[in-house]
């Protein structure tokens, strides 16, 4: 089986790469590899979620499931200062380099660590999970991150995601709608919808 940026430990050859980006009106340097998502800019889909993504009226930290490298969940740490960003992986180089480009960006008040999705999370809940998910590793990863998001938020928080509709923004509004009793497509771009879910 072919290596995907969602493997535990990628054995692709390294091929550091150091760039910057503006995400949310800040300047960021980013340094990616081979074996992580989106390597050489971040993304369009993660881009329209961290530019969409508005604070929640609810106390807590945040959580950024898949977080790779880190753009999402340092962004908002740096937009969110008063609040602690969670950001959560299962591949190590990812975890390696968003705590490198955490420290690169003088952010301190993210914390980094590996999890199989929510599985070292413990019982902690949060005012809102961001997350890009890893459409590759199927339907059934995605929807699990769904559902336990909708467990590890407060009432009222909210659960933010971004997915093209090629690759199944129409079932996963389906999905969420199971599990949320508020949901809507607040952004729409390219094809890929921004969607927030929210806890009552």
């Amino acid at each position: 089986m072919s290596e995907h940026y969602y493997s535990v430990n990628p054995t692709s050859e390294r091929n550091r790469q150091t760039w910057t980006y503006v995400l949310r009106g800040h300047e960021f340097r980013f340094t990616t590899d081979n074996g992580v998502f989106s390597k050489r800019e971040v993304d369009f889909g993660t881009r329209l979620l961290i530019e969409t993504f508005e604070e929640p009226g609810v106390a807590g930290d945040l959580l950024d499931v898949g977080c790779g490298y880190g753009p999402i969940g340092l962004a908002l740490a740096r937009s969110f200062p008063n609040r602690h960003v969670h950001m959560i992986d299962i591949n190590e180089r990812a975890l390696e380099l968003a705590q490198e480009n955490k420290q690169a960006n003088g952010i301190d008040n993210a914390v980094i660590y590996k999890s199989d999705l929510f599985s070292e999370v413990g019982e902690r809940r949060f005012a809102a999970v961001v997350t890009n998910p890893p459409i590759r590793a199927g339907k059934r990863v995605v929807y699990t991150i769904f559902e336990q998001s909708y467990d590890h938020l407060f009432d009222h928080g909210e659960l933010w995601v971004v997915i093209q509709k090629k690759q199944g923004a129409p079932s996963a509004l389906q999905k969420l709608n199971e599990w949320f009793p508020a949901v809507e497509v607040v952004a729409k771009k390219k094809g890929y919808y921004i969607i927030k879910a929210k806890k009552c």
